[in-house]
Formats: C-alpha cells, structure tokens, sequence
C-alpha cells in the first residue's frame, strides 16, 4: 500500500524532484565541467545567429538521423518526425537561451525521460548528440569572425552539452532503477499472494486430513494424536477427561434394505447430531463405519451420562423412528491417569455391553429390527 502511494504521489512531482537535484546540486555539476555564468553570456550572444541558421541545422541534423536505421524504426512516421523536428528545435534554441536553471535542467530531464520511454539507447542518443555538436560547430566556424571568439564559443558549447548529457544520462539510470523496483515490488507482491494461496490451500489440505470427508467430524487418524494432547493439558490442570464411544444399533439393515444412500444420510444426521449436542471444546470423531465417538475434557463420566449422553438420545427420539445408539463411557481423573489406549479400550467395552443389553430388552420385548425412518418424513 507505501509503495503503492509513492508512485502516485511521483505524478505530482516534476522529474527533478523526483530525481533529488535541488540548485546547489545543479551549481555543483556546471562547476565540474568549468561551466561559469561567463559561459552563459557567451553562448547567449550567438542566439540570433543560431536563430537564422536553425533551419539549415535542422535539415542537417535530420539528414543525419535519417541515415540511421535505428533511429528511422524508432521514428516511425512523418507525424512523429514533426513532433521531433519541433522538440529539437526547441533544445537548440535552449542552449543559446543563456538561462541554465532550474527550469532548463527540468526540461534536459525530460528530454532524456521521453528517449528512455520510446526505447531510444543511449548510444543513438549520445551519437546524435555527437553528430549534433558537430554541426553547431561548423556553423560557429563559418559565422564567426576570429579564431578567438570560435575556441570561447565551442568551448562553452561543450561544457553544456557535457552537463546535458549527464542529465540524460542520469534520467536512464533512474527510470531503470524505478523498473527494477517496481519489479520488485510486483515480485514481492506476487510472493504474498502466492504465499497467503499456499497456506490456505495446506490448511486446506490439512482440514481435509483431519476431518471425515462424509460427516464432516474429525477423522479417526487423528484420535490418538488429540487425545494425547488432551491427558496432558487435563494432567496439568488436574482434570478429569471423558471418552464416549458409540455405535449405531442395527445399521445394517438400512443399507441392505434401503441402500447406501440412505445410510449415509443417516451417518450424516447422527453425526450432525451429536456435534449439536456437545460443548465447543469437546471433539467428535467419526470411528469409522457407523461407530462414533466424543472426548471431553474437564468432564467426568458421570456428567457425561447425565448431561451428554441424555442430549443425544433426547434429540435422537425426536428425529428419527426407532433409531438407537448403544454408548460406552470412561473416564480418566487426577491422581491416577490412564493412558489414551485404555481409555478406548474401557470405552469400547462399555459401549458393547451397553448394545447386548439394548438387544437383549428389544428381544424380549419382541421389537422388530426395521430399518428406522426420519420422523420429518
């Protein structure tokens, strides 16, 4: 979002004050080339000479360019060729214009901005400008009157196209940093997006190992590993864990006699169910098959039975006709832990003495083993 809003905010800055050059900057690189105020009064004196000889210039100059093959592609067409034609009629004017402040140095940048973005190379720049400073200097030899005023003309002409072509030269350079940067910035961009997509895609694929793919309870596989986290967070705080484990009474019949469908519609609901009746903190787990099973911790199996156990047969009678669950409960408490293996095993027998007994009541008293039905439908 920063670098996002600082190139916004370059739209209304001129190039210079994008680039950083201030005047002191500017006074600095005249003096490295020697350029002095005297310079500037020298070259001002040759403006109206310069001025009636720009039309011969030009065509020499475009003579020049025209012979470049580069130089042609980049150019394209006449339109573009008018645009140029005035752009550099300007700049040559500008270098007798006397005046190299602020304004002038904003325009150079530009100058060098504009080539950079049309794809010109600083060699075909460099060498127009070669080829330009040569005609300026013929003209200055066939106008000038002594040798004397020719060597401080052309002397000072060179300091300022040196100092031009600095300027030029430097807007390459920060127009190739602000690409690399803004590469970098879309890089890192793309990294983010990348990144945040592979993170939610493993979690993901995480959720999706964790869970059951039909009830959507936690699977099996991971039983072991929570349980174990479970007895040492309870050992801890000194509480006591429950397990619950359960199995759907006469399951078979319903795939047998009303299909697959219909029995994962039923594994479906129960597990729906039982998810319903426990606490945020307690894990349901799909066993495998139409078993299932619930741990809860800072729970005993008293509280279980009473509270947990009760909610589901409650919200079972009420859904489904005749649909029973045998369930099995242990316990585990302070001071004497058990380990995640024994409590399965505790709950696992409990709950199959739970489905003999439900079978031996329904056998005697002579209910029938009919697949149940929703009692919605």
């Amino acid at each position: 979002m920063d670098q996002q809003l600082k190139t916004t905010n370059k739209t209304t800055l001129t190039l210079l004050e994008q680039m950083g050059l201030n005047e002191y900057e500017i006074e600095q690189r005249k003096q490295l080339f020697g350029f002095e105020s005297s310079d500037a009064v020298i070259l001002r004196g040759c403006h109206d000479l310069i001025d009636a000889e720009l039309e011969d210039l030009l065509f020499k100059f475009h003579d020049f360019q025209t012979g470049v093959p580069e130089i042609v592609q980049l150019i394209g067409d006449s339109d573009t060729m008018a645009r140029l034609s005035s752009a550099q009629s300007r700049y040559i004017l500008q270098l007798f214009s006397g005046d190299y402040g602020i304004s002038y140095v904003n325009d150079i940048l530009r100058i060098g901005m504009v080539h950079k973005r049309i794809g010109v190379e600083p060699k075909l720049y460099f060498s127009a400008m070669l080829e330009l400073k040569n005609i300026l200097f013929e003209v200055m030899r066939k106008e000038l009157q002594s040798e004397e005023e020719y060597d401080r003309v052309t002397k000072a002409l060179e300091k300022l196209l040196m100092f031009d072509n600095t300027l030029v030269f430097d807007t390459y350079i920060h127009s190739l940093v602000s690409e690399v940067q803004i590469a970098r910035v879309r890089s890192e961009e793309y990294a983010r997006e990348l990144e945040l997509k592979v993170m939610e895609r493993t979690k993901q694929l995480e959720e999706q190992s964790r869970t059951d793919p039909l009830t959507g309870l936690l699977n099996v596989r991971h039983l072991q590993s929570i349980m174990n986290q479970v007895l040492k967070a309870a050992q801890r705080r000194n509480e006591a864990v429950c397990f619950i484990y359960m199995d759907i009474d006469n399951f078979k019949p319903i795939n047998d006699e009303l299909g697959h469908l219909a029995g994962d519609k039923v594994l479906k609901g129960v597990a729906r169910l039982i998810k319903s009746c426990c606490r945020e903190e307690d894990r349901c787990f799909r066993y495998g098959g139409d078993e299932f099973c619930i741990l809860l911790p800072n729970c005993d199996a008293e509280h279980a039975e009473k509270v947990v156990c009760e909610r589901i047969r409650v919200a079972l009678g009420k859904e489904w006709e005749s649909l029973e669950i045998s369930m099995g409960l242990a316990d585990t408490q302070p001071p004497d832990y058990i380990s995640s293996d024994d409590l399965i095993r505790k709950a696992d027998a409990a709950m199959y003495a739970n489905k003999k007994q439900s079978k031996a009541a329904r056998a005697e008293s002579g209910s029938s083993d009919e697949p149940p039905t929703e009692k919605s439908a």
